[in-house]
């Protein structure tokens, strides 16, 4: 068959058009669905969330080959409202509507647990932080004998904040008596817990904890807490509360005189923004750090070290870095390396490659099998910090105590409460 001039022209410019088009490999793409607390109360912990989905939409601007193809990386992401049931909805349609081949989810037992547990179900990997991993594990009822199949996690323990805890507690003179704040939900019952929890080894260690009982989030009324605390003459505050919580106790502790040595909570003093509306209640508040710029680690996607990563997300946002930030990093440093080495982006290909992860991150190594009490389980490192007046923020965070490890280095040291 002969062409004439007129197909020959137009066949020839829609060659020309495909040439200089930009290619998106739109039938080989491949999605990666993230789920975290956008709005609601525990929003503080996926504030970063989209700059660092900006950054790996650069990251993954290139595409990823999977299986020697080349794939064009989408990232949908979904927000959990600080709600459990719209978490396991959100992680549903990404499985059923989207067709994901990876979950990522972040941000408390409250949106990391359903997420995993919709994953488990459907028969979809998933790769979950921000969460100790016994009410992550525990509380989606797994066995240690078999361990999920589909749900992987990598974050520390509650065994590492009761050591740095007490390791900040033993480098002040008190009386040893703890008041406990434990809430009614995934975090306060696994601290709480009397095998589990903060109960057992803190007896073994000499210190008598008070633990009025659970109470619910988002509660106006203190005043049971107050009262036993100050009944045992607790010269040690510790919990795990949310950040509305932690302002509320804290207010009405100080209206009613209640002034230990040391308040240590977890969760609710993460966030600069929360010590920031504390006033001068937030000065000396101590917490657990699981990832700061003076870690000594690196990203594998982008090769920032944590205190460039942080100078970035600065930089980006006019806003102060926040733990969150290494763990959204590196749960797509774990996405990314895993499906490069997936055989396919089937769902059994990536988590294959998943479990198989043996990768150095921004937060410290991530290696299923063999870093972990669980299989499903990679631990990652744990130190100490203390708020206070900044010099280049209003507040900033000190690392106190490394003694669990080492390798991160300290800042100062843990100053009791009223002291200069």
């Amino acid at each position: 068959m002969s062409l004439n001039r007129r197909q020959l022209i137009q066949g020839t410019a829609a060659l020309a058009a495909a040439a200089t088009a930009p290619r998106l490999w739109a039938a080989d793409s491949v999605k990666i669905g993230y789920v975290s607390p956008q709005t609601g109360p525990l929003a503080p912990f996926g504030e970063a969330d989209r700059w660092v989905i900006e950054q790996m939409k650069a990251a993954f601007k290139d595409g990823l080959v999977i299986g020697g193809s080349k794939h064009a990386v989408q990232i949908v992401l979904k927000d959990s409202q600080s709600n459990p049931n719209r978490a396991g909805e959100v992680a549903n349609d990404l499985i059923l509507k989207d067709k994901v081949a990876l979950v990522l989810t972040a941000g408390t037992p409250e949106t990391a647990n359903p997420v995993s547990d919709a994953c488990e179900l459907n028969e979809v990997p998933c790769v979950s932080s921000v969460v100790p991993w016994q009410p992550w594990f525990f509380g989606r009822k797994g066995d240690p004998a078999k361990g999920f199949a589909w749900t992987y996690h990598f974050f520390w323990g509650l065994e590492d904040v009761i050591a740095n805890f007490t390791n900040g507690w033993n480098s002040v003179a008190t009386n040893k008596q703890v008041g406990g704040l434990f809430p009614n939900d995934g975090d306060g019952n696994a601290w709480g817990d009397k095998e589990l929890g903060f109960p057992k080894p803190l007896a073994q260690m000499g210190y008598t904890l008070v633990d009025p009982g659970r109470f619910q989030n988002g509660t106006q009324d203190f005043n049971a807490q107050i009262a036993a605390f100050k009944k045992a003459n607790a010269e040690i505050i510790t919990g795990v509360v949310i950040p509305p919580d932690a302002k509320t106790f804290l207010t009405q502790a100080r209206q009613q005189g209640l002034r230990p040595k040391v308040i240590t909570l977890g969760k609710a003093l993460l966030f600069p923004s929360a010590i920031e509306a504390l006033g001068e209640l937030g000065d000396g508040l101590t917490t657990e750090v699981w990832w700061s710029p003076s870690h000594p680690y690196a990203s594998s996607l982008t090769r920032q070290s944590a205190k460039a990563l942080a100078e970035a997300y600065e930089s980006g946002t006019k806003k102060q870095w926040t733990q969150p930030i290494g763990f959204a990093h590196a749960l797509f440093e774990v996405a990314a390396d895993a499906l490069r080495r997936a055989k396919t982006s089937a769902a059994k290909d990536v988590r294959d490659a998943v479990a198989a992860t043996q990768l150095a991150t921004v937060v410290g190594p991530v290696k299923w099998g063999g870093m972990g009490p669980m299989r499903n389980v990679s631990k990652t490192p744990l130190v100490l910090g203390q708020w206070g007046k900044g010099s280049k923020h209003k507040v900033e965070l000190t690392i106190v105590n490394n003694e669990a490890a080492p390798n991160i280095p300290v800042g100062g040291k843990l100053r009791p409460l009223g002291a200069v």
